[in-house]
């Protein structure tokens, strides 16, 4: 099946906690990929998402390393949303 992949960034202006990473984040900008395949069959074409992941900083070491984790695209949304209400207080 073909796939499409779509890179982003979001910004958090708070340190923020997502289901999958360890610990806390800091805030800053992090890279959000999203795969999508094609769905067969149909008339049109259309995607169904594969992964949703978020590459940020490896937690414990000194070098420049990163960690892709696959994450929720829901969970991402939610801690969007609490990182606008703490702007907005």
């Amino acid at each position: 099946m073909p796939e499409r992949t779509t890179h982003s960034s979001v910004t958090f202006l708070h340190p923020f906690s997502l289901v999958g990473l360890d610990g806390v984040q800091p805030a800053g900008t992090y890279t959000i990929e999203t795969i999508e395949e094609t769905l067969d069959d149909l008339s049109f074409v259309a995607y169904r998402r594969v992964s949703t992941t978020i590459i940020a900083p490896a937690v414990g070491t000194v070098t420049r390393q990163r960690q892709v984790v696959t994450i929720d695209p829901q969970d991402l949304d939610a801690a969007q949303r609490r990182d606008a209400e703490m702007t907005c207080d």
